[in-house]
């Protein structure tokens, strides 16, 4: 008897998937930085605002394509279905090669990043040298992140049940965080609501480039950032096959994770402004967080401490939440032949698809050690919101393509809400290649490195029926 999946993924597990891997650094980063772009704390606020309602838009085209189409690999199935093959191999190469591989590396290193900061630079220092050619010397600080990679990789090999109650409690403690900070600067801290009436003007804005400040090149920068913080809405998307009852829950999961999101997100927003006034928002160092100086005003000197305790939590619970739901679309691909065949294998004990998982682990390795990730992972935030349009726009080409198609749940405010939500990403994009040209041709690069590959596996394997 073929091993197959374990439908074994509840309501909260996969709600707690979602919100773990949005809610990783950019909340308590980005609002210094968004402050200076608009100088406005109410079109802070806004902005804010604006890319929730845009990240929820998104979900609800993917809750409807998710409930109909409960396959493992997410957006790997339904671009597939709306646009064929090539398109989806192009997507599911992007995933692997940079992607979100790019994205666990950078949070591994995040992760030691701030273990680092907490230990006072000592894992700065050279720790294992590599017998690589004249030698590669690792630091401690790389060590500590491919260490931090591994366990995590490891643990993403057990029953999704676990795995998944796992992603549940690291989740439970990142929602105490953002709602300490926010509730704490309410409570503890000394602050004035009368900040949302004042202008950034004057603040020091370290880092921040002029031409990003100000005009709509401003507001448009601010939304840029806004939706980094908010990326991974569709986190979930990859596990659909393995979601308990997903006709009913997926729907759920996409819709409540993202609007919980949103929620902590204003909240801890008008804690900073109520704690701090725009300028002193705007004068935070960049080596510094909004965060940390709002819970310095009422958790005193042990401020940076704590924060760097809730970063290294919160990098751990975005890890894990990765791990745990990309490495369905290699395994995805392997099933239809068009990626390596040993991936496709699921583990009989814990019917997970455990080559896939540890495929993804070793080149996340190699991009963590290489450092090279940093360029591209910025690139690939072009080839993201492509992608997310594309998969937007499938819902349109199916209801028109396959009327007759069994929709357990249909798209709110259809047509209204793929056709805005693809706008603003077409806008997004070409924003994107008139502010950041170089960033959005690698991206497009990245992809077109993919149709070599999918030629040949198209031509050596034959896809699966589905």
């Amino acid at each position: 008897m073929q091993t197959t999946l374990n439908r074994g993924l509840g309501l909260w597990a996969g709600i707690a998937i979602n919100v773990a891997n949005v809610v990783g650094t950019g909340v308590f980063l980005k609002t210094r930085v968004m402050t200076c772009n608009v100088d406005d704390p109410l079109i802070v606020m806004g902005v804010w605002l604006a890319a929730g309602v845009l990240s929820l838009l998104g979900a609800l085209c993917y809750a409807e394509l998710a409930s109909m189409m409960p396959a493992s690999g997410g957006d790997y199935v339904f671009l597939r279905r709306a646009y064929g093959k090539p398109v989806s191999f192009l997507y599911g190469w992007t995933v692997f090669a940079i992607m979100k591989t790019g994205s666990q590396a950078a949070l591994s290193v995040g992760f030691a990043i701030f273990l680092n900061s907490a230990l006072g630079g000592a894992l700065d220092q050279p720790w294992i040298t590599l017998p690589l050619g004249e030698g590669v010397a690792l630091s401690g600080l790389t060590v500590v992140a491919l260490s931090a990679l591994w366990l995590v990789t490891l643990f993403n090999c057990a029953s999704v049940q676990a795995t998944g109650g796992a992603a549940t409690v690291l989740t439970v403690m990142k929602v105490a965080i953002v709602l300490a900070v926010g509730l704490g600067a309410f409570f503890l801290g000394q602050g004035n609501f009368g900040h949302l009436a004042e202008s950034a003007s004057g603040g020091t804005c370290e880092g921040v480039e002029a031409s990003a400040m100000g005009g709509l090149a401003g507001i448009g920068a601010a939304m840029l950032g806004a939706l980094w913080a908010y990326d991974g809405w569709n986190n979930v998307a990859p596990l659909c096959g393995e979601v308990k009852d997903p006709q009913r829950n997926l729907p759920r999961m996409f819709i409540g994770g993202t609007v919980l999101v949103i929620v902590l997100y204003m909240l801890v927003n008008f804690a900073y402004f109520f704690v701090l006034s725009p300028t002193e928002l705007a004068s935070v160092s960049a080596t510094s967080s909004v965060a940390t100086e709002v819970l310095r005003s009422f958790a005193g000197p042990v401020a940076v401490t704590l924060m760097a305790a809730a970063l290294m939590l919160s990098s751990l619970g975005s890890l894990h939440a990765s791990i745990l739901a990309n490495s369905r679309v290699p395994f995805a691909m392997a099933q239809d032949g068009m990626f390596f065949k040993p991936l496709a294998k699921i583990s009989e004990k814990s019917r997970v698809p455990v080559n896939a998982v540890l495929a993804q682990a070793a080149w996340a390795s190699v991009l963590a050690i290489s450092g090279t990730y940093d360029t591209l992972t910025d690139s690939v935030i072009f080839a993201s919101c492509l992608f997310y349009a594309l998969s937007a726009a499938a819902v349109m080409i199916l209801r028109w393509r396959e009327p007759d198609l069994p929709r357990p749940f249909k798209t709110w405010g259809y047509p209204v809400t793929p056709i805005a939500f693809i706008m603003v990403s077409i806008a997004l994009l070409a924003s994107a290649l008139i502010a950041t040209p170089t960033q959005a041709l690698l991206g497009v690069g990245v992809i077109s490195l993919g149709v070599p590959f999918y030629l040949f596996w198209s031509s050596r394997q034959r896809p699966r029926q589905t």
